[in-house]
């Protein structure tokens, strides 16, 4: 157990009481928090101004440059929460390893590790690497006020199947069969991607970030048995690097920091997936809260999951399905609303902007109405 620093925005209230802390943490309370995966992204002219001429991962670890970009959305939409800016890869690229964004493509990485000696020769991760993390971290959280920050990390399966595969695929078959004809080197590999994703997430955690999310691209391309067998022991080491961080609450109670899971086409992981160390379960839109809450067994904070496919349908059609999301939601003991994956490229910041206002209100005046009407005064 460690203890956060006196000045963590965690430490010294300014985001305890937060709705999205508090919600997290399993508590309904008036305001239903949201904010959404990809949120500082491509749909944002700012953005896309700001990152003319530098290349992605340039972006990432450009201290002042990162943090602007996790801002840019907060000051936008209203959201209830910052996700730092950053990608899956940076905690790969920061140990060593040659990878690089190619524009309508996504990571590449020209040498890929396919082999013992392959796992054998990746570079360990020096935590001084991760001081432009740290300082990006810090320049966000004093920026956000009482606005909680995210951290952000890839999960262990996800890194090793772009390393394995060399970049983006559809099947991962290059990944699942190391995973079952080499499992020695499979859990070596795992090993390692746990231990630079978690170095990754416990940096930004230690720095002021007042939640951590770990997120799974791939591992919906796994059966149950194999995440189970062969996955989620590296998950959990990866969480075990930001279990345990403490500080105390304004009820005076010792608390930890929450910690979110999320993984694509997931829905027959979710049980294996919250095994692993997870506060609150992220849930995309191939399956309802109501029907994923059921299978946590009622009792896990649910996070999600507006289709990003409604986001260019008319409003109408859009609000049915944002409070369908919301009832649906009920059935969890606490729901932060979120996408079901991120936002699109082409979504339109305006309506982004608007599902952030609707959220509140909904939320708003369902508490108005639930509360006990004022009682009159015998004297008027």
């Amino acid at each position: 157990m460690q203890v956060l620093p006196a000045d963590h925005p965690l430490q010294s209230g300014r985001t305890s009481a937060s709705p999205l802390v508090t919600t997290y943490q399993g508590t309904r309370g008036p305001v239903t928090p949201i904010w959404m995966m990809r949120q500082a992204g491509r749909s944002l002219p700012e953005y896309r101004a700001l990152r003319v001429g530098t290349d992605m991962l340039d972006a990432c670890l450009d201290p002042a440059m990162a943090s602007e970009i996790t801002l840019q959305p907060v000051r936008r939409h209203g959201v209830d929460a910052g996700i730092f800016f950053s990608d899956i890869v940076v905690p790969i690229k920061l140990a060593g390893v040659d990878v690089s964004i190619v524009a309508g493509k996504g990571p590449v990485l020209p040498h890929p590790v396919r082999t013992a000696l392959d796992v054998a020769a990746l570079p360990e991760l020096d935590e001084k690497a991760l001081a432009p993390i740290s300082e990006a971290v810090a320049l966000t959280v004093a920026a956000l006020g009482d606005t909680p920050l995210i951290g952000f990390a890839g999960a262990p399966f996800t890194l090793a199947a772009y390393l394995v595969e060399g970049g983006p695929s559809k099947d991962h078959i290059a990944a699942r069969t190391m995973m079952h004809s080499d499992p020695k080197t499979w859990q070596a590999l795992m090993r390692w991607t746990a231990s630079v994703t978690g170095a990754f997430l416990r940096a930004q955690l230690l720095a002021g970030a007042s939640a951590a999310q770990l997120f799974d691209s791939w591992a919906g391309a796994l059966s149950l048995a194999d995440y189970t067998a062969k996955v989620a022991p590296a998950s959990a080491l990866a969480l075990s690097r930001v279990h345990g961080l403490q500080y105390t609450a304004p009820d005076a109670a010792t608390r930890t920091v929450p910690i979110v899971h999320f993984g694509v086409g997931t829905g027959e992981l979710l049980g294996a997936m919250h095994d692993v160390g997870a506060d609150v379960m992220g849930v995309d839109w191939r399956i309802p809260l109501d029907v994923a809450s059921r299978r946590l067994g009622g009792t896990v904070p649910l996070q999600g999951n507006i289709d990003p496919a409604f986001l260019a349908a008319p409003w109408p059609v859009l609000e049915a399905h944002v409070l369908d999301v919301l009832e649906r939601g009920k059935a969890a003991p606490s729901h932060v609303v979120n996408l079901g994956h991120g936002v699109p490229p082409d979504a339109d910041p305006a309506v982004l902007t608007r599902v952030v206002s609707f959220v509140h209100e909904v939320a708003g005046e369902a508490a108005a109405a639930a509360a006990p009407a004022p009682t009159a005064n015998p004297a008027s």
